[in-house]
């Protein structure tokens, strides 16, 4: 059994997760009945029904996902889509409840308490909400909703849901009944918890589930792993991570942004946006908080004023306010060049009007934890300052325009690194997509590193050819024909110092439209400059010079 005392109840929030998990690929506009899924680092994170259907799961490699489904479309993960988009399933719920809080694309909840008594029941509401979004979704995707005492053991129910429902072809609804979420929860591992460095000292402690790391007192919790384990030890216990009293801020650190003149361009509101973040994150470091669920208001010149929360379970950093402010202004504005009608406090108000004010509100604080300072004291002033420097030139150039690299992976030099928005991450916090380590699968065929110092070559075509003056040639079989002696650039011959290669990768061979058979060579010429070159169908280029 759980050691829950009984007064530790009365911090649980009876609460409702509604779990889109092909989200990804619904913004896109993919019908269901087309495969198609969403790519990260050549892994599927999202996947049409249709491609489930042909065997593509989440996880899996691009290569491997292709091979079960030649006609799978493969598609970019955009984040700031994917919110926009989310922003009318949002809306879709005011008639069941107004405190509709969103976590992520794909993901939202609300209280249950009223709803559920006013509609008949935990199950009548559940079901009037998948009535209410299937017409929203317009069978591109699924549903999968969760009920159950506390926002954790709610999320882990829509969760288990989905998974059922990819074995199962659809599921109906999982409602833990009151009381119930600890006994729910006691067979997950803890990994669950995504506190990964809490997790694996448990694992070691051959506490591998949450119902046993649940049995344990919370005075020994507190005593072996402090503030961060009892948040933990909470949520294995299927209650809220802090007691109500602690959640809503003592002091109003609301704070707001007047536009004059009022704007309906979305790169002026995410520069207010960025600006009210960095205002809000300072007044809560000063009184030692944390926000984990923020209130986004917008007014308009004609007085219509409109409401979202958003909800972390982490806690909310300048850069996440930033960019849920952002995504949320801009799933408004879409929502009005749409001609939808209104997502917030006024559904029948016409959206068509300039925005007049954005205000930032913490509705959810819990004491800061505080963070790593570096070894001479202080804060990362370079993360700083590069944000600040970003925010100004998305607030001129606009949001997409302000990109940063990131490893994907890929048999040449162009295809390992991928631009993406800045604004989709957060710059003052490390990143997988920074370490190319993360890359796991093997790339047969790629050039060994250093990796080159320039993409791309302003020469266009050139030739590899031997002292007979014949173009070298790579087979089928990977096999050079001939020695390179010269580079021939237009009319100038360069002569070829050392060379190494080929590396041959025939790609996509299932797919007629997107067969590539290339190979790639290193050569160093006379003047000790060093190039990769590539050659497909018989024709050399300049891929990447070191």
């Amino acid at each position: 059994m759980s050691a829950v005392h009984p007064a530790a109840r009365t911090d649980v929030t009876r609460f409702a997760c509604v779990l889109c998990p092909d989200w990804p690929v619904v913004s896109w506009g993919v019908p269901g009945s087309e495969p198609a899924a969403v790519f990260v680092a050549n892994r599927v994170v999202a996947c049409s029904p249709a491609a489930r259907a042909e065997g593509v799961a989440i996880g899996q490699r691009r290569r491997d996902a292709q091979g079960r489904c030649p006609d799978l479309a493969v598609l970019d993960q955009d984040l700031d889509r994917e919110a926009r988009l989310f922003e009318p399933v949002a809306a879709a719920l005011i008639d069941i409840t107004s405190r509709v809080e969103i976590s992520g694309p794909g993901l939202l909840g609300f209280p249950t308490r009223g709803p559920s008594k006013f509609f008949g029941g935990d199950q009548a509401m559940a079901d009037l909400v998948v009535e209410t979004l299937e017409p929203v979704l317009q069978g591109r995707g699924e549903l999968f909703i969760g009920i159950a005492d506390g926002v954790f053991a709610a999320r882990l129910s829509a969760a288990t849901a989905a998974q059922i429902g990819e074995l199962d072809n659809g599921s109906e609804p999982i409602i833990i009944e009151p009381g119930e979420s600890a006994a729910f929860l006691s067979g997950f591992g803890v990994d669950t918890l995504e506190m990964p460095e809490l997790a694996d000292v448990l694992v070691r402690l051959g506490l591998r589930t949450l119902g046993q790391f649940a049995e344990l007192t919370p005075d020994d919790v507190i005593g072996r792993f402090g503030a961060e384990g009892r948040v933990a030890h909470r949520l294995a216990q299927g209650i809220d991570h802090y007691p109500p009293s602690l959640r809503k801020p003592a002091v109003d650190m609301a704070v707001t942004w007047w536009f004059d003149p009022p704007t309906e361009r979305i790169d002026t509101c995410a520069f207010a946006a960025k600006a009210l973040a960095d205002e809000l994150n300072r007044s809560l470091n000063d009184n030692g908080l944390a926000c984990i669920r923020v209130a986004i208001e917008a007014e308009t010149e004609n007085g219509d004023e409109f409401s979202r929360l958003w909800r972390h379970e982490g806690t909310l950093s300048a850069a996440a306010l930033a960019e849920r402010a952002r995504w949320q202004m801009d799933g408004w504005l879409h929502q009005a060049r749409m001609g939808h009608t209104s997502a917030g406090r006024s559904p029948d108000a016409g959206v068509g009007s300039a925005i007049a004010r954005l205000s930032l509100i913490p509705d959810e604080v819990v004491p800061a934890t505080g963070r790593q300072l570096g070894f001479w004291g202080g804060r990362a002033e370079r993360a700083d300052d590069v944000s600040r420097a970003v925010a100004r030139l998305q607030g001129i150039l606009g949001a997409e325009s302000v990109r940063v690299p990131e490893w994907r992976g890929g048999r040449g030099p162009a295809e390992q690194i991928t631009l993406i928005p800045a604004a989709a991450v957060d710059l003052g916090e490390p990143r997988e997509g920074t370490d190319p380590s993360h890359i796991a699968q093997p790339w047969p065929g790629q050039i060994p590193p250093p990796a080159p110092a320039e993409i791309g070559s302003d020469h266009g075509e050139v030739d590899l050819v031997a002292e007979s003056g014949e173009s070298i040639v790579v087979t089928a079989r990977g096999e050079l024909i001939g020695t390179p002696n010269w580079l021939v650039v237009g009319d100038t011959e360069i002569a070829i110092d050392r060379w190494a290669g080929p590396w041959p990768a025939d790609e996509r061979w299932w797919d007629p439209a997107s067969h590539r058979r290339r190979a790639r060579m290193q050569i160093v010429l006379a003047d000790q400059t060093a190039h990769v070159v590539v050659t497909e169908q018989q024709r050399w280029t300049i891929e990447a010079t070191y």
